[in-house]
């Protein structure tokens, strides 16, 4: 298939539109339901020792670089690879608290079933406690879980030493169980329908879950945060680290395409002027010229230098 002019600008549909118009595959990458990249990754030096290193020492892992490097899909490669079930996840905002992130607590929603159901009707707590991503990842397993925390820069100034404490100790309480009258409630955890029985309000982790923190390097954070992180900051791409990512997306032929060489020699040198540019934006212009769809000799041109021209301006 070759390049299509699906939209000429008449704001007119031709007849038979719905037959005549057929749009090329979507790159893997914006497939829906979205598809785990983990298997394409391809982890920069010395990543895999600072995996290792957060492992063994059951410490976060704080991983730092630009939009679009990879920070996030590195856990995604860590849970598949070792196992740790599906990645729980926290993004983080100016909003975002410790608290929510622990457990939610339905207050109203049970004052307001308590007065539907009458004086004679149930207190059970229960229905109105659900653990949050981080309570979630506290809670005692024979296996770690697998967090990621995303983007902890935007979050409020005093959210990482919030964090201390409860990664210190990898326990927390529930003042509302601690006070409830029955011992034993079931919670259900985060994202999913299975409950955990938690007693007299307190979670307490049997082993600790593997935690990525990523940051864009927006800001500075505690000192004793940061010691009681593994850190690591993605390097710049090399050519050859962009050829190996290209090949792991889209296959050798589309490496080694002349418009790939291209656009990564204009990507680089883009990198290498301190410009902000995702990897993705890298993998978007290599498959809108090389994929499927791609335009024939005669837009090849056009199409190229609009992309390089955006690229180099991004």
């Amino acid at each position: 298939m070759t390049w299509q002019p699906f939209y000429v600008g008449t704001g007119q549909a031709p007849a038979g539109a719905e037959e005549q118009v057929v749009l090329p595959p979507a790159p893997p990458w914006r497939e829906f339901p979205r598809r785990s990249q983990h298997r394409q990754f391809v982890p920069p030096p010395r990543l895999a020792e600072a995996v290792n290193a957060a492992l063994a020492l059951r410490r976060p892992l704080l991983v730092t670089g630009p939009a679009g490097s990879g920070k996030s899909t590195v856990i995604e490669q860590v849970a598949a690879e070792l196992a740790l079930g599906d990645v729980l996840r926290w993004h983080i905002t100016s909003r975002s608290s410790l608290a929510e992130a622990l457990y939610r607590y339905d207050a109203l929603g049970r004052i307001h079933a308590q007065r539907l159901e009458g004086p004679g009707g149930s207190d059970d707590i229960a229905p109105f406690l659900r653990m949050g991503p981080l309570g979630t990842a506290l809670l005692p397993s024979d296996r770690p879980r697998a967090l990621l925390i995303d983007e902890i820069d935007k979050s409020d100034l005093d959210l990482p030493s919030d964090l201390l404490d409860v990664l210190e100790r990898g326990e927390f309480e529930i003042p509302e169980l601690a006070r409830y009258g029955t011992d034993v409630v079931p919670v259900r955890e985060h994202g999913g329908e299975r409950t955990h029985l938690i007693a007299r309000g307190r979670v307490q982790c049997a082993e600790f879950p593997f935690i990525v923190m990523t940051s864009n390097g927006d800001r500075d954070f505690p000192a004793a945060f940061l010691r009681r992180c593994i850190r690591f900051t993605m390097p710049l791409p090399t050519p050859e680290t962009l050829l190996r990512v290209v090949e792991a997306h889209m296959g050798p032929e589309k490496a080694a395409a002349d418009e790939t060489g291209r656009l990564i020699t204009v990507f680089l040198e883009r990198l290498t002027a301190g410009e902000s540019l995702a990897v993705d934006q890298l993998l978007n212009a290599v498959h809108l010229l090389t994929g499927d769809g791609a335009p024939g000799d005669d837009r090849r041109q056009a199409i190229a230098e609009l992309i390089l021209r955006e690229l180099s301006h991004a």
